[in-house]
């Protein structure tokens, strides 16, 4: 799938909002407006006031269909005191710009130097505590994903590219041209993942087949297709994978524990 210049679309809760907004308007109205390249949201509150449009700093999303395999060329303390990643790639650098968002292993990262042959993204501690990129070394193949655009089409799930946490190959058994994974998940994420329903792995998008509550793990199974465009089968039994989970669940979750919905006051209401 080919894609053209990033944009960021928001889907972030009102809770989310810049600090620039007064306390106690909420957000009625939110347009996303892709008339041109410097796409801007327009956002007007309960109270009636209209924000000038204005570059807010959104977090992009992805689809989970993997664009291209990349390679790790390097990986390592860099000069400035940072850790960087470095990442030969093709598809991807067609129209890439400085502080474009690229989905490495289903980690939203943001493009610090390019050039026609690979990238460079810079990774927090926080990235390395909390995802499988602190296993990669040079050589590993990586999956690539630009940010979505607003007139891309929807082939898999809305992913965020914010890793939930990591999950361990429990098991990868053949099945004719197919292939049966088997991941071990902590059980704060499992409770997100329901049969049928997406998981992104290492920012692959895929359907769950089962959980396995009992063992705390999930399976789902990759076409022969899929397994030639992504980094899974590659991958050993014991080796750490990217998750994460359905944000829908999450809000879904939230909502009835703060309070924000009772079923009896939706049946009052009838």
């Amino acid at each position: 799938m080919m894609a053209a210049r990033t944009h960021c679309i928001n889907l972030i809760p009102k809770v989310c909002l810049p600090q620039s907004f007064r306390s106690g308007e909420s957000v009625t109205n939110l347009r996303f407006d892709c008339v041109s390249k410097s796409s801007k949201l327009s956002l007007k509150t309960s109270c009636g006031r209209h924000h000038r449009r204005q570059n807010l700093s959104i977090r992009s999303v992805f689809t989970g269909i993997v664009e291209e395999m990349g390679e790790v060329k390097n990986l390592g303390m860099a000069d400035h005191g940072g850790f960087d990643l470095k990442i030969g790639a093709r598809v991807v650098l067609e129209d890439v710009k400085l502080g474009d968002s690229i989905a490495v292993n289903g980690t939203c990262l943001t493009v610090t130097e390019f050039n026609a042959e690979e990238f460079t993204v810079g990774l927090a501690p926080e990235t390395l505590r909390k995802t499988s990129l602190e296993e990669l070394k040079k050589g590993s193949p990586v999956n690539l994903e630009r940010a979505l655009q607003p007139v891309s089409r929807m082939g898999g799930h809305v992913v965020q590219g914010h890793v939930d946490g990591t999950g361990v190959i429990e098991s990868m058994e053949v099945e004719g041209d197919s292939l049966w994974v088997k991941v071990k998940a902590d059980k704060g994420l499992l409770k997100y993942i329901v049969p049928k329903g997406f998981v992104a792995v290492d920012g692959t998008s895929l359907t769950v087949v089962d959980v396995f509550d009992e063992e705390s793990c999930f399976n789902f199974m990759m076409v022969a297709y899929t397994q030639q465009k992504v980094v899974i089968p590659t991958k050993s039994i014991g080796q750490k994978v990217n998750l994460e989970v359905d944000i829908m669940g999450k809000y879904v979750e939230r909502l009835l524990t703060s309070g924000g919905f009772s079923l009896n006051r939706a049946e009052e209401k009838k």
